[in-house]
């Protein structure tokens, strides 16, 4: 059995960025349904279980080119009270869907905070090394949901 549409599949990854270490762990997605991003997804087509896979991802196929439209300054009293307004803290903003929209605060001078929009890797070309540890068929209650349901975490 191949990652291919409709299977999930388990990997063990690190992500690193520069050569510094941004990210490692395990992971269980639904191939096929955008869950990961399409660098990697496209790379991981095909593949089987035991297979390593180390691939460089460019910010196009990754978390998108850095926009600077996404820095902005806003009030310290958009947040709500209380909340601990300091750089690095991450809060989420609604879309004119009501969906969550996460942004980093970059700097707080006064009443008023920089914040970015951007995701914290966008830009930036993303360095994957991956094991393939596991190739299954989606049960249909996956495929209708659009996601893996697994042990290593309920995503969305």
């Amino acid at each position: 059995m191949t990652a291919s549409k409709g299977q999930v599949v388990s990997i063990r990854y690190t992500l690193r960025v520069d050569g510094e270490l941004v990210d490692q762990g395990e992971l269980d997605y639904l191939h096929g349904y955008r869950n990961i991003i399409s660098g990697l997804e496209e790379a991981l087509e095909g593949k089987s279980v035991g297979d390593r896979v180390v691939v460089s991802v460019p910010p196009d196929k990754g978390y998108g080119p850095y926009d600077p439209d996404g820095v902005q300054v806003v009030e310290r009293s958009a947040f709500p009270p209380g909340s601990e307004v300091e750089e690095g803290a991450v809060f989420y903003a609604e879309d004119a869907d009501g969906n969550p929209v996460p942004f980093t605060v970059l700097g707080v001078e006064g009443d008023s905070v920089t914040i970015d929009f951007n995701h914290v890797l966008a830009g930036e070309t993303l360095e994957f090394d991956v094991t393939l540890t596991g190739v299954r068929p989606a049960t249909q209650e996956e495929l209708e949901h659009g996601h893996a349901h697994s042990p290593h975490g309920h995503t969305h």
